[in-house]
């Protein structure tokens, strides 16, 4: 079509109909140009990008070296590694399949009918499914405090979880309301802290909760290098906990070990790593705080966070309705429904970019409300 032929096209038109068609060509252009784009996955808790090369050559070493064998049993190099990086001894630590397998191997070890589990609401969903398996009840409690867990314990209370970050939040309990919690608590009641987005958080020192392993041994502490750490592909965690709780590290440990991929991938980010791990908790805080601000100039409700991700909510629409509408501009977010508060949705943070496409995407998704 030529210039002429476009303009000549609107003839006859009044300026209403002009403007309407003018839209419905806006529209399909748009249409075209989110079909060529990439979609951007803010849904996810792990960390976005290519693991360290240092680790992807070991990694590789040892499927070339040695796929036919199977793996040394009960990690031990690792965990000695693990043990000199946390200050602890070697027995102090076990390794598993992931954090979240090492939860639910203790889950299995500690719960069983008529016992219960309490755990804040909203959190990680697997804590309540843990208990569910084993027949124990889960009793939730909608405040994310030590106060609020410790006026839930009854006779029947076996064990308390807590994600810390939390999952879907980004809360953090601090060392000091955790020390109260554990000394509130019957010695017969264990806690299971899930620490595993741990190295995202800025307000206190990563290893803080650490200095209260020794003094409690109904304390286990879960870790994992699916999220900072970058290596979720090679499904490896540890728990650490007192000199007393030997028994039950040994009683949770994988029959078979972990497999050795899996055992030189974290081994080595361990070794070469650890500084950058720092770095990247750091540059993505900085960058947490950024986006939560532009957020709020939205007008959105967002939580403090001490994860890799926020929890945001809007007024007026639920959070699968926020969903959609950021989907229309190619951006993926969780919606919170299946998350513990369906007013919510969780969109991770990554890099700068990132956060600029998603402010542009709730922009036109929050211009369609009004």
């Amino acid at each position: 079509m030529g210039l002429l032929d476009y303009y000549r096209q609107f003839q006859g038109l009044s300026e209403q109909q002009v403007n309407a068609r003018l839209r419905e060509e806006a529209a399909r252009r748009r249409e075209r140009e989110l079909a060529r784009l990439e979609p951007l996955d803010l849904s996810r808790t792990t960390w976005p990008h290519l693991p360290h090369p240092y680790v992807v050559n070991a990694v590789t070493y040892v499927a070339r070296r040695g796929l036919h064998r199977y793996p040394a049993g009960g990690a031990s190099e690792l965990r000695g590694e693990l043990a000199s990086h946390h200050g602890l001894d070697a027995e102090q630590v076990v390794v598993g399949h992931g954090a979240a397998d090492l939860l639910s191997a203790t889950a299995q070890a500690m719960l069983k009918p008529g016992r219960e589990l309490i755990c804040p609401w909203p959190t990680y969903a697997l804590l309540p499914v843990l208990a569910g398996r084993t027949g124990a009840r889960t009793i939730t409690v909608s405040e994310y405090s030590a106060e609020a867990l410790l006026a839930a314990v009854t006779p029947d209370t076996a064990a308390v979880a807590l994600a810390s970050p939390n999952d879907p939040t980004g809360e953090l309990m601090p060392v000091e309301e955790l020390r109260g919690l554990l000394e509130g608590l019957p010695e017969r009641v264990l806690v299971l802290l899930d620490q595993a987005l741990v190295e995202f958080a800025q307000a206190e020192p990563a290893g803080a909760v650490l200095s209260l392993v020794g003094d409690h041994p109904g304390l286990l502490v879960f870790r994992s290098f699916s999220k900072a750490w970058g290596l979720a592909g090679l499904r490896c965690g540890y728990a650490l906990g007192a000199p007393q709780a030997r028994t039950l590290l040994e009683r949770i440990a994988p029959d078979l070990g972990v497999n050795e991929l899996a055992q030189v991938g974290a081994l080595e980010a361990l070794r070469t790593c650890s500084g950058l791990i720092a770095d990247r908790g750091a540059e993505m805080a900085a960058e947490r705080e950024r986006l939560a601000g532009d957020l709020r100039d939205l007008g959105l409700t967002v939580h403090d966070s001490q994860a890799n991700f926020l929890w945001l909510a809007r007024d007026g629409m639920d959070g699968d309705e926020l969903a959609r509408r950021l989907w229309r501009s190619a951006v993926i977010v969780a919606p919170g429904a299946a998350l513990g508060d369906a007013r919510y949705v969780r969109v991770s943070v990554q890099d700068p970019s990132a956060s600029e496409r998603l402010v542009a995407a709730l922009g036109a998704a929050l211009a369609d409300q009004s």
